[in-house]
């Protein structure tokens, strides 16, 4: 007797269709996931030494023999190339850390991507 009341109460339809849409839900939720996973960038740290970049580079304009007010200017665009090629490396999901601010890790040296970003510029502003 106990049998047969608990299998009128039991609709086998209408849990296959709650299943059906409990499995379809959970079907978009991990396709919307992997979607987001896929599409986003992953992020990348890398340092540059750019104190030490543009050291070099005013050492370089001090000993030339250039009068003061040129290289005056060419270390101001100089400066501007550089914290342009900076940000231009910082797209995408990469991160660029000045490398005398990282304490530790292993993370990978950016500094001649960033020279040949700043040289790549000048070279273009010479130009008319």
């Amino acid at each position: 007797m106990a049998d047969t009341t608990l299998l009128q109460s039991f609709n086998r339809p209408l849990a296959l269709r709650l299943g059906a849409v409990l499995l379809a839900v959970c079907l978009l939720l991990w396709g919307a996931w992997v979607s987001r996973e896929v599409a986003r960038p992953r992020e990348q740290i890398v340092t540059v030494r750019l104190s030490e970049t543009i050291a070099r580079f005013v050492d370089t304009e001090a000993r030339s023999g250039k009068a003061p007010e040129d290289g005056q200017a060419r270390t101001l665009a100089y400066l501007q190339a550089a914290e342009a090629a900076v940000r231009e490396m910082g797209s995408n999901g990469r991160v660029v850390l000045v490398a005398e601010a990282v304490l530790a890790g292993d993370v990978p040296d950016a500094t001649a991507e960033l020279e040949q970003r700043v040289a790549a510029k000048l070279g273009r502003e010479k130009r008319p």
